[in-house]
């Protein structure tokens, strides 16, 4: 019995006790967010050393770091260092996106090493074995991707994204010229390139009852992928981004009824007045199931700052309703991250949803803020470093000034908390 199934036939599950207590909400609360399909769990039940950590409304926003090796570097302890460097940094889940070395034993390390929920991208494998094995993306086997997506459920991923939008009508609308950067998402790519060279439908699409089975059986979440969206501002919003969306609402009641949790994936590159709507859009078509943004990215012009980027865009869907942010690392579009670029992206990331939850979530979230604040009025270092989201980068870059160092060098012997007194300042 899924996690939906449970919470459908009213009982609290051990795993959604332990989310709602993360969260600071009620069980019930938690319970009843589940079978609305407002709330996700993904807890596969091979995933033995999991935490649980639900995404959705009414709880705070989560992120997603995503790691792996590619041919640039298929070193697979790098990619494990990555996802320590997620995990370190304070990401709330992670996906593996390896597309070179040994792809099992990159998974099964990292799902072996998290006790965060872990996500992946089936078809990234069945693509890249179809590649090397056959000499071509075209000579994949549909058996073959059901083959890799069931291994992955039975190896303890708690959710996938899988492209099941991209059909034969809505790839012609990202297809036929009329954007700029056409189709950026690599599933979404790879599911196009199959479907010209064999003339058949998508079989995520077609045969979305067979991975509806899978996903039961393990209790794996969906996550919808977005495998048409923009890929820079210019092509925000169109027609085929917002056909995709629709086709992933009927998908969404599909997977519920047939008790599978679901969450959809958004955009991408958008300009800032297109991400408040984007995401009431979605919460429409989609019947309220968990949105999951990357970023966005509000601006194309910003290579190696677009964890920069992706964190603004990331603050206004999340004021206005994306429940689950994936990060954006200094190297987008330049290259694979490292563990220093990982953990920017995190944190960068992390500041975007808390500054969301701050509007969302009120005095539960604020609390934290608060907290700083009264350190800051006492001049007590030691537990603003504590409270930082980055504490070792504060204490890094303190600097304190005068033999008493309770100031900072900024202002020294003018610091406004010593001139008007902490004890006053400690309590407005």
């Amino acid at each position: 019995m899924t996690q939906l199934e449970m919470a459908r036939r009213g009982d609290v599950s051990p795993q959604m006790k332990s989310a709602a207590k993360s969260d600071e909400v009620e069980p019930e609360v938690m319970r009843q967010g589940l079978a609305a399909g407002t709330i996700v769990l993904p807890a596969n039940r091979n995933h033995t050393s999991l935490r649980p950590t639900a995404i959705g409304a009414g709880l705070r926003i989560k992120v997603n770091a995503n790691i792996g090796a590619s041919a640039g570097d298929a070193d697979s302890e790098k990619a494990v260092a990555r996802t320590r460097a997620a995990l370190d940094a304070g990401t709330d889940t992670v996906m593996d996106l390896s597309t070179a070395g040994d792809l099992d034993e990159i998974r099964r390390r990292v799902v072996a090493e998290c006790e965060a929920p872990v996500g992946t991208v089936p078809i990234y494998q069945a693509a890249v074995e179809a590649g090397a094995e056959d000499g071509g993306l075209a000579s994949m086997s549909e058996d073959h991707l059901f083959e890799v997506i069931r291994k992955h459920a039975a190896e303890g991923v708690d959710f996938i994204t899988v492209h099941c939008g991209v059909t034969r009508a809505t790839s012609e609308l990202a297809t036929g010229g009329g954007r700029l950067t056409g189709v950026v998402s690599r599933g979404g790519a790879f599911t196009i390139c199959w479907m010209r060279a064999n003339g058949r439908e998508n079989p995520l699409y077609a045969r979305f009852d067979d991975l509806l089975d899978i996903c039961r059986e393990s209790d794996v979440t969906l996550s919808l992928g977005d495998g048409l969206r923009p890929g820079c501002l210019a092509d925000g919003s169109d027609r085929a981004q917002v056909e995709e969306t629709a086709l992933l609402g009927e998908l969404v009641l599909r997977a519920r009824e047939a008790g599978v949790q679901a969450m959809v994936e958004g955009p991408g590159h958008l300009p800032l007045d297109q991400v408040a709507p984007n995401v009431v859009l979605e919460k429409r078509l989609c019947h309220g199931a968990p949105f999951y943004v990357l970023g966005p990215i509000v601006t194309d012009v910003a290579p190696g700052y677009d964890h920069i980027s992706g964190a603004i865009g990331g603050a206004l869907a999340g004021m206005a309703g994306a429940d689950f942010l994936c990060y954006v690392t200094p190297a987008e579009h330049l290259g694979l991250p490292s563990a220093s670029d990982v953990r920017e992206g995190v944190i960068a990331a992390r500041i975007a949803a808390h500054a969301a939850d701050v509007v969302r979530l009120g005095k539960r979230a604020r609390q934290w803020d608060d907290e700083m604040a009264r350190a800051r009025g006492s001049l007590d270092w030691e537990r603003q470093f504590r409270l930082a989201m980055d504490g070792d980068l504060a204490r890094a870059g303190h600097q304190p000034a005068g033999e008493s160092g309770q100031a900072c060098s900024m202002c020294g012997p003018y610091c406004v908390f010593s001139l008007l007194g902490r004890s006053t300042a400690s309590h407005t």
